[in-house]
């Protein structure tokens, strides 16, 4: 009798942890921010179908869609932040991680930065 008692006891147990794991595991999923640069003369910067305007601190992973060969996509931010996530003649996708601090950032395309361009504040 001790013993299915003391069985039930560490079952409940293991299942608690379990439980607790997987949902501490779905609340530090990693957002996805998606860029475009391309096949015009345009650049993006996406959280699902809002373009990104503000995001909080943290860890983001940025899948960058590069549409034509003469265009990039990079990053620059406060304390010197500075990210090309794809170069000239680069055409593809890349899916980068990367920790953002509070600050403003710009991204653009490095050959036309004068018109391919956008901003988002990090708080």
């Amino acid at each position: 009798m001790r013993r299915t008692r003391a069985l039930a006891i560490a079952l409940a147990t293991i299942g608690a942890a379990i439980t607790t794991a997987s949902a501490s595991g779905r609340s530090t999923a990693t957002p996805t921010l998606v860029g475009t640069v391309g096949p015009g003369f345009t650049i993006s910067l996406k959280e699902g179908n809002k373009v990104v305007k503000t995001l909080k601190a943290g860890k983001y992973t940025f899948l960058i869609h590069d549409k034509a060969s003469i265009h990039a996509f990079s990053l620059d931010g406060p304390r010197g932040f500075a990210k090309d996530f794809t170069t000239v003649p680069f055409v593809g996708t890349k899916f980068v991680t990367v920790t953002l601090a509070a600050g403003k950032y710009k991204y653009f395309c490095p050959p036309h930065e004068a018109e391919m361009f956008g901003h988002f504040t990090v708080t």
